[in-house]
């Protein structure tokens, strides 16, 4: 039983940020009903929901919210839910008749989280974009790179579930503890940009103090320092350097069987080209395999570059169970973990719509209610 056992949460299905939001809701214990589109279902979208791990862990409903008793069927499972989780363009849970306003006079205990690229307000609020767009804006997507070369989009885990989907969950969270003492519901506006920003607070700091410069790979976190990077092995593969601190630096020299007396100092910048050159070449000596043998377990703060294929074969993951098998699909297990309220991951995804009926009746329709939503089109 997860620490969010009991809470009831409606899903309004989107992509990315929102979906991965609930999931990590559902993880922890939340009942998450997901309303999917009517289309999605009637086509037989997602024939094969097994791999849309992003939408483990709860039912689906298909709900037409184009059609007015699909809208009023929205609105009674709002009346009953603890969170609702949209992800649309600004405006257009107003236009569904969802506006925040008409669901808190349903329910005025109800936590609103909001998730948004841009925000629900501002100039481009209205704009379409993606992650990439939004970690752009913020200054992220800028410092992440080698010098002399173009950014280097960090997938899309800055923006949708960085900044998006995890401070999105975090706001629902707080905002529901918030409404124990008040019993007041309200808005969280969870906007990637903001988010994503945040993530930064650390590296504005250390840019306001003049110890990050503006330069990409040109500082200690972004393979500017040569202590802190990847490097080639004799196999094409890759590991892991994080040697930051001077006894970690130091371990780093005497396991690669560099001498510390015949190189520039660890903190001299202009010696950072020779002690890159010197790593290099000694990393190009011994395979990824031997390198793990050489300093795995040690302070040098090492870890070969795994591939997705590999990871879950770590003898460190396996170990500690971070990885599972869900419906003959490998995924990263719940976290984080906790000492009484274990979280699992409660089922594997669901096509959408095929827990209409069953989702329903526990959500208190009666099955002459159901029968009138299919007849209308509202549901399938």
């Amino acid at each position: 039983m997860g620490p969010l056992t009991g809470l009831k949460i409606v899903e309004l299905a989107g992509i990315g940020p929102g979906p991965f939001c609930a999931m990590l809701l559902a993880d922890m214990g939340a009942e998450v009903l997901r309303v999917d589109r009517t289309e999605a279902a009637d086509l037989g979208l997602r024939s094969d929901p097994k791999f849309a791990l992003l939408n483990r862990g709860r039912r689906s409903v298909a709900i037409d919210l184009k059609k007015p008793d699909g809208i009023a069927a929205v609105k009674r499972l709002v009346g009953q839910a603890d969170a609702l989780i949209e992800g649309f363009r600004p405006g257009v849970m107003e236009r569904l008749g969802l506006a925040p306003e008409e669901c808190l006079k349903l329910n005025p205990r109800l936590v609103f989280g909001r998730m948004t690229g841009w925000g629900q307000e501002g100039p481009i609020a209205q704009a379409a974009g993606h992650d990439i767009n939004y970690i752009a804006l913020t200054g992220a997507l800028h410092s992440i790179g080698r010098e002399g070369e173009a950014p280097v989009p960090p997938l899309n885990l800055v923006g949708d579930f960085g900044g998006g989907a995890l401070y999105l969950a975090f706001g629902i969270v707080c905002a529901l503890l918030e409404c124990r003492s008040s019993g007041k519901g309200q808005v969280v506006d969870a906007a990637m940009v903001d988010g994503a920003a945040s993530l930064m607070t650390a590296i504005y700091g250390l840019h306001a103090a003049g110890l990050w410069s503006d330069k990409r790979g040109d500082n200690v976190l972004d393979t500017g320092a040569p202590w802190y990077n990847v490097y080639e092995t004799k196999d094409g593969k890759h590991v892991s350097i994080g040697s930051i601190e001077g006894r970690f630096y130091d371990e780093l020299l005497r396991l690669t069987g560099l001498d510390k007396e015949t190189l520039p100092a660890q903190r001299d910048r202009k010696g950072w080209p020779v002690l890159l050159q010197k790593f290099t070449a000694a990393f190009k000596t011994k395979t990824r395999d031997e390198w793990c043998a050489v300093m795995e377990g040690s302070d040098v703060c090492f870890a070969p570059v795994l591939s997705m294929a590999e990871a879950p074969l770590h003898p460190h993951m396996k170990a500690r169970g971070t990885f599972v098998e869900v419906d003959g699909v490998v995924q990263p297990a719940p976290a984080p973990r906790f000492s009484r309220t274990r979280p699992e991951i409660q089922r594997g995804a669901a096509k959408a719509g095929a827990d209409t009926v069953e989702a329903l009746g526990d959500w208190g329709f009666s099955a002459a209610e159901i029968a009138g939503l299919r007849q209308a089109g509202a549901i399938l």
